[in-house]
């Protein structure tokens, strides 16, 4: 293991008392804002709601009518105001009709919601605000709108729902995890994962295995205005999860249960059939030179679907209990939740059990506490050695004899006797990962007085990670020997912040003010073992007769922050916001460990105005916002001159230089302007626009140097790169009526990246992807920071069927050549993520029944399809399947013809199969991402006080012209980085054993007692 120095940042940080002071928030600021204060008999106390959703109206304006006296709603809608009974309450909100009331002690007013969306409160950063009085760009959904899609992650949910937020889904693999990209690609080697903060808590770049049903809301900050309050993690946008809280009120049970099946979606792939492939070899130009020892006429005949021996129809389970009970004093909610998954691939099963519990206890007035924990298990069953072997596998050769028995591996049988029969293998090998995950806050509110209010979040998260692998002797683990691995990694994690909020309000000028200290930190340890050498069915590491490898290691880090944010309005029409954050990072060098990031935005309510009369426009909003935010490596030391202890010579053991230090390096700092509009028309209409530009400097790269010391490369801070980009939402009730309503959304985003400068002497960076050498990105200023790097396919010679690329001759002129290593590698005008995607819906309702359907597209990205080099070889790879000629796609055969495929030749000495812009294909598609045909039970049940059941389809068609499985990649699988977080990133190639997306077909029922 790799020497490493711990940072002391932060050792005696949680000795520092914090100065903390005074958040926005018109959601958690407590009690009433008196601005004139006049003796009076007696005082009103009384309480605001929604006339919708009984949801108490924050900071809603109740004035004695005639007077001066006025007061502000509370977090629970609550107020008091000097009053007499009988006099008249008027009481304002933006986004309620005003209303107008006697005044009487205890009461309850109703308001009517002029525009639902624009009184919502909406969870933004340390705070909540309502979305009128919002300047920066973000975007919200509730659970309704995000567990539409059956899946036991949430980041899968997310696709196409957000504008600006690119999401790749996890693969069809029950389980798997996607990668988010929120506005671009803003580095070149770091992370482009975005933060989480889950209840108040920085979670990191992983949310965990949180239960989807769990959350109540989730809001994505997109823009500096809104990310500038997480400084140095805020580059990438930020994620906010609100998980469903404690409610008063009688006691109240919800049920949910979902049931169904998956299939797998092979898009347009199909494998050949055994008289394919027999006349596919056939037509090699030299024939004569094929070497199998069964090769013979009699394979014509020989048909073996591996495809449908490897797949089946799974089944999925979801099931979901929520209760919620309370009192004025003690509320409490607590869930439950189980996913079960049986992959459509045979031998994958993944299982997750969660629950949850949270109090909201209010032993006096001026306290509010808040514990609450969760906790989670992971089990996954991987016995699954056939997503590549299901393409791969020859149909000549059976996993039978004929007596039915399963043949062994390299089996004499076989035309390919070199292959593993991993249907053998499955009797014997598997794999068994379980997760273990617990999370524990203590939050409180104090209220100092009735305008300022102290609050802390304090959190504990440790999860744990047992993995253990089997390989029997009997099979090709350990060439026979068999193979026993097991490994552990811990990882422990520490928050803590403490805000001090004020809440002030002075005629029509209003002002939400906020301070703030905050630490984190984390470690992270790991351990792994394998063996060698065991007696077949015991799989333990004590027996195995070589310890074969041990490893380990650990690491830490911490950060602390210090805060600031301050909005004012006035008269809810001219808005402003600062927000201000320094933070100390443990993995930055000594002359840069602390960073300063900020933003500043405003906005102007236009409908306000008592000038403003325009009858169609209900509410128009301008926003404008600039501010910086960060972002650190991935590398937790990398400033740090480190020394490996490996090293040898002699047998005796010694140090070598495995990383040079660099006191200065820093954070990459991303400034963004942002202009954005805000309109609702004709009282059926809203939409938001919105324009970015993002400027992102000192961009963290590891620099080539000499390696005459042993180190070939250096952290260093290089380049510059920017992302603009236009983001645009509709929502439209087409019709409201009392039995039927229609109502469609739409959601459009673009984005441009640029490389504006790297390093000097450097004007381009090459690199690779990973995927056997087959392409490459390049990274060159003017384009594109995923622009596609190869040599140019120019079609088949009529003439001869030989491959054509294109090159450049000594004149300069574009020529074509059938040499393949005289091709010209050039930078293309195509790029790995789309520049244009979205989404749009539909919902009806008529009566009790609901209808909704959410479509997804996606323009402009490019795939590189890899899979095409193995299985579209022309005859390359002679030791595995290859795809059908799909529709459009002929292959060469005599002079004259025009042809898309070349003419194939065992083991194809053209190279027609290297990599080259032949398999790269456009991905845009359009999508039915999921359907729903629901219908809610009308009810006179004193028990049952809800029912509903519905019926659901997911991934039911997709529209492309993509040749391969999904034209939506699925997200690189990464493992665990240093900080324990799992790790998913873009992918620009699909590689030749990809899990399939499934479709799934469901049934659910949701019942409340």
């Amino acid at each position: 293991m790799k020497a490493m120095r711990k940072s002391n940042l932060g050792r005696s940080l949680l000795l520092v008392v914090p100065l903390v002071c005074c958040p926005y928030t018109a959601h958690k600021a407590y009690a009433t804002q008196t601005v004139t204060i006049q003796a009076q008999a007696s005082v009103i106390k009384g309480k605001v709601i929604d006339s919708r959703t009984g949801e108490p109206v924050i900071s809603a304006s109740v004035t004695v009518s005639g007077t001066k006296k006025i007061a502000l709603t509370n977090i629970d809608g609550e107020f008091s105001i000097d009053a007499k009974a009988g006099e008249e309450l008027v009481i304002t909100s933006l986004g309620y009709e005003k209303t107008t009331v006697r005044a009487e002690n205890n009461m309850t007013v109703s308001m009517v919601s002029s525009s639902t969306m624009l009184s919502e409160t909406v969870v933004v950063g340390y705070s909540t605000q309502k979305r009128n009085s919002l300047t920066g760009s973000l975007q919200s959904i509730d659970n309704k709108e995000l567990t539409n899609i059956t899946t036991a992650n949430v980041t899968n949910m997310l696709t196409g729902k957000i504008p600006g937020m690119n999401v790749m889904p996890g693969s069809g693999k029950p389980g798997s995890f996607g990668a988010i990209i929120v506005r671009g690609k803003s580095t070149i080697n770091g992370s482009t994962a975005p933060l989480w903060v889950i209840d108040g808590v920085i979670v990191g770049k992983d949310p965990g295995d949180i239960n989807p049903n769990d959350i109540e809301t989730l809001t994505v900050l997109k823009d500096a205005a809104s990310t500038a309050i997480y400084g140095s993690q805020g580059a990438n946008g930020v994620i906010v999860v609100t998980t469903k809280g404690a409610k008063s009120g009688k006691t109240s049970i919800t049920f949910s249960a979902k049931m169904g099946v998956s299939t797998l979606n092979n898009g347009k792939v199909k494998m050949m059939d055994g008289a394919e492939l027999y006349d596919y070899y056939k037509s090699f130009t030299n024939a004569a030179e094929i070497a199998f020892p069964r090769w013979n006429d009699k394979l014509r005949d020989s048909n073996f679907d591996w495809w449908k021996l490897a797949t089946h129809t799974g089944n999925v389970q979801n099931y979901d209990l929520t209760i919620n009970s309370g009192g004025e004093k003690l509320s409490a909610v607590f869930t439950g939740g189980v996913y079960k998954e049986d992959g459509a691939v045979r031998g994958y099963d993944f299982t997750r059990y969660n629950t949850m519990m949270k109090l909201n206890f209010k032993p006096y007035s001026w306290i509010a506490i808040r514990p609450s924990f969760n906790g989670s298990k992971g089990v996954i069953d991987d016995r699954q050695r056939s997503t590549y072997s299901m393409y791969s596998m020859l149909p000549w050769d059976s996993p039978y004899d004929e007596t039915g028995k399963i043949v062994g591996n390299r089996s004499s049988s076989w035309v390919n006797s070199n292959s593993t029969n991993y249907l053998y293998e499955l009797q014997y090998n598997w794999s068994k990962y379980d997760s273990y995950a617990f999370n524990g806050n203590f939050d409180f509110d104090i209220y100092l007085t009735d305008w300022l209010t102290f609050s802390s979040v304090n959190s504990y998260r440790w999860s744990t990670h047992l993995d253990k692998s089997y390989a029997d002797p009997r099979t090709s683990g350990a060439e026979g020997k068999g193979r026993v691995s097991e490994s552990t990694s811990t990882n422990t994690r520490r928050y803590t912040n403490q805000l001090l909020k004020a809440t002030r309000s002075f005629g029509d000028y209003h002002g939400f003010m906020m301070l703030g200290y905050e630490f984190n930190d984390g470690e992270y340890r790991y351990h792994s073992s394998d063996g060698t050498g065991l007696v077949p069915g015991f799989a333990q590491l004590d027996i195995t007769s070589t310890p074969e490898a041990v490893g380990g290691n650990k690491f830490e880090w911490a950060v602390q922050s210090f805060f600031a944010n301050l909005n004012a309005d006035y008269a809810n029409k001219y808005l402003l916001q600062l927000s201000l954050r320094t933070d100390g990072a443990s993995n930055f060098g000594s002359d840069a460990a602390y960073g300063t990031f900020f933003s500043v935005s405003g906005g102007w309510v236009a409908t306000a105005e008592k000038w403003f009369k325009v009858p169609c426009i209900d509410y128009l909003k301008v926003r404008a916002s600039f501010g910086s935010v960060g972002s650190r490596p991935n590398s937790l030391y990398p400033q740090y001159g480190l020394y490996s202890l490996r090293a040898s010579y002699n047998e005796v053991p010694g140090a070598v230089i495995a990383q040079l230090a660099n006191k200065k390096l820093t954070w990459e700092k991303s400034y963004t302007t942002g202009v954005g509009i805000d309109l609702n028309m004709f009282k059926r209409l809203r939409m938001t626009f919105d324009f970015y530009s993002k400027r992102t400097s000192n961009l963290l790269f590891a620099v080539p140097i000499s390696g005459v010391i042993g180190v070939t490369s250096i952290w260093q801070n290089i380049g510059e790169l920017t992302n603009t980009g236009f983001e645009t939402t509709l929502s439209a009730d087409i019709i409201k009526s009392k039995d039927l309503t229609w109502t469609v959304d739409a959601n459009l985003s673009t984005n441009s990246n640029k490389i504006k400068k790297l390093y000097s002497g450097r004007d381009q960076i090459i690199e690779g992807d990973g995927i056997a050498g087959s392409t490459n990105t390049l990274l060159r200023p003017g384009l594109s920071a995923d622009t596609y790097y190869l040599r140019e396919w120019a079609g088949v010679d009529p003439e001869n069927g030989a491959p054509q690329w294109y090159t450049t001759d000594a004149n300069g002129n574009r020529v074509i050549t059938h040499n393949y290593a005289k091709a010209d590698q050039v930078a293309l005008d195509k790029r790995a993520t789309p520049s244009v995607f979205g989404s749009f819906s539909t919902t009806l309702t008529y009566k009790n029944f609901d209808f909704n359907a959410v479509f997804g597209y996606s323009m402009g990205a490019y795939i590189y399809n890899y899979s095409r080099q193995e299985y579209d070889s022309d005859g390359a790879y002679t030791d595995r399947n290859q795809f059908s000629l799909q529709k459009g796609w002929k292959r060469w055969a005599q002079k004259g013809d025009v042809a898309t495929h070349p003419v194939a030749a065992y083991n194809n000495p053209s190279n027609s199969n290297k990599a080259s812009t032949r398999y790269l294909e456009s991905s845009d598609f359009l999508k039915l991402r999921s359907i729903t045909l629901g219908y809610n039970f009308s009810l006179k049940s004193d028990i049952v006080k809800a029912l509903r059941v519905y019926i659901s389809g997911e991934n039911l068609f997709c529209i492309t012209n993509y040749s391969g499985v999904d034209p939506e990649l699925p997200a690189a699988d990464g493992g665990r980085n240093a900080s324990g977080e799992r790790s998913t990133a873009l992918s620009i190639s699909t590689g030749a054993g990809v899990y399939p997306s499934v479709r799934k077909f469901m049934l659910g029922v949701n019942v409340t007692f």
